[in-house]
């Protein structure tokens, strides 16, 4: 396996009803209770730990009782009835007590705290939380010693990764049994820190299988598609397929040009630029390997892949030209402008979804909720949900961009990637993604592997940008694909 699995809810707790009968908080506690340890290691060692009214509470005393026991001096803050816990939180709250720990109310916003473990509420919570408890987690937040969530951040939607109002901001967060999609995408990359998984002695594949998956960079570096490895001497540029790109309207040539340039610098034999504008350019003097040319020649020409949208714009020749990408029997990536239309337009949505070559989707949350006829706070509400929707809809592998970008195929497997950064968050960065994606549909590479690839990929080129001084801030587009260049060449 490339990738680590992730787990929606309903499937977490099928695989906690398979395991009932074994320690599962027992593990849990011990496991996290080794992970604030280590993280306390340069640290005070005075920790408070918050332990909320259920199952996520008593992991909570369980690593109250192992960080006792390893001479840390431990506060309990616990608001609960204990008569109304769990069984097995009622246990480790029992077995708290017997060690000789005791709980508090309260606790002093002075004291200085090594370290503070976030056990109020787990998986479960779908709402706001409100009364003691929010203002429990503002303090915490407040006290500037960093935080150890148990499992989920309390206030963090497990599912969706929707905070749900005040929210406890984790510098690291210990996760039981699986990855869950809400910590990897929308608010959870921003309240998790750095995420570890804890099996619990589980062999959770054998038990429930998973759909979904984190990508993650190393792992992709390391089985690079065949034709990225360019092991084979004899070989020409029609060896590496033809792109051909449509878009770049008036006041949008850039684009159309940014896509072109990625396609080449991601290995496509040759990129075709069909631009829509009224007066396009004749070259590209930065990079002049570009064939510029109109875009009705563009989608007349055989090409082993097609790319429509970057600049398109939605006027009539616009929709012209879609209704004629559409037809056209190579892998097809729709991209901005050509959402939108699609969006507007039932017809197209119809043709989107009839066709039988390979199609992708790239859509950001605005488009999304065009396709979906929704809006974008409703896609952002439930982003996994919405990719999914949108790619059983069209038929279509699906990417739906943002903070933990969702990947979602007509077959029901999903992924959210791992890598990228705010950095990302600037005009174009989305226009390099459809040239990355296309250039390796372009070379053969089959439409679900090319889209996992093209997302991770374009999210560890920002990172390594910013790993090397560009960026965050003032990280430009353009400067995307020479770094995905690199990484490729390096792996």
């Amino acid at each position: 396996m490339l990738h680590d699995p992730i787990y929606r809810l309903a499937e977490v707790r099928s695989l906690e009803a398979s395991a009932m009968q074994q320690p599962l908080m027992g593990r849990a506690g011990l496991a996290a209770a080794e992970v604030a340890r280590e993280l306390l290691a340069t640290r005070p060692s005075r920790v408070l730990v918050l332990a909320g009214p259920g199952n996520n509470g008593g992991d909570a005393f369980v690593v109250a009782h192992w960080l006792k026991s390893w001479f840390f001096e431990v506060v309990v803050a616990f608001r609960g009835d204990a008569a109304k816990l769990a069984a097995d939180a009622a246990a480790a709250h029992r077995s708290w007590i017997a060690a000789g720990g005791t709980t508090v109310t309260d606790w002093s916003d002075e004291a200085r705290w090594g370290m503070i473990v976030d056990g109020l509420f787990g998986i479960g919570l779908t709402r706001g939380i409100e009364g003691e408890y929010a203002n429990w987690i503002a303090r915490a937040n407040r006290a500037g010693a960093p935080i150890l969530a148990l499992d989920v951040p309390s206030g963090l939607d497990a599912e969706t990764g929707v905070a749900h109002g005040v929210t406890i901001r984790a510098s690291a967060t210990a996760t039981f049994i699986a990855f869950k999609p809400g910590l990897l995408t929308a608010d959870g990359p921003d309240h998790c820190g750095a995420i570890s998984v804890h099996a619990l002695d589980l062999d959770v594949e054998s038990l429930v299988p998973h759909n979904g998956e984190r990508l993650i960079w190393r792992s992709l570096a390391a089985a690079l598609p065949k034709p990225l490895l360019r092991a084979t001497q004899n070989v020409h540029k029609g060896s590496f397929g033809t792109l051909a790109i449509v878009g770049g309207n008036d006041g949008m040539v850039g684009a159309a040009i940014l896509a072109g340039r990625a396609a080449l610098h991601l290995g496509a034999g040759k990129v075709w630029v069909g631009l829509a504008a009224k007066t396009p350019p004749a070259i590209d003097w930065v990079q002049p390997e570009l064939m510029l040319r109109t875009s009705d020649g563009v989608l007349t020409d055989p090409s082993d892949a097609l790319i429509i949208g970057p600049g398109l714009g939605a006027d009539a020749r616009a929709r012209a030209l879609l209704v004629l990408a559409l037809g056209r029997d190579v892998p097809l990536v729709l991209d901005a402008d050509a959402l939108n239309m699609i969006g507007a337009d039932r017809k197209l949505a119809a043709a989107v979804a009839a066709r039988q070559a390979p199609t992708a989707i790239t859509p950001h949350p605005a488009e999304a909720a065009r396709l979906s006829g929704t809006s974008t706070p409703a896609i952002q509400a439930d982003r996994l949900s919405a990719a999914l929707g949108l790619a059983g809809r069209f038929n279509a592998a699906t990417v739906l961009k943002g903070a933990g970008s969702v990947l979602a195929f007509p077959d029901g497997t999903w992924a959210i990637n791992a890598s990228g950064n705010a950095g990302l968050a600037s005009g174009g960065t989305g226009d390099v993604l459809a040239g990355m994606l296309g250039a390796l549909l372009a070379q053969g590479v089959q439409l679900k592997d090319a889209l996992r690839l093209a997302v991770c990929l374009h999210g560890a080129a920002a990172d390594a940008l910013v790993a090397s001084g560009v960026g965050p801030l003032g990280m430009t587009a353009s400067e995307l694909a020479p770094a995905a260049r690199r990484l490729i060449n390096l792996s």
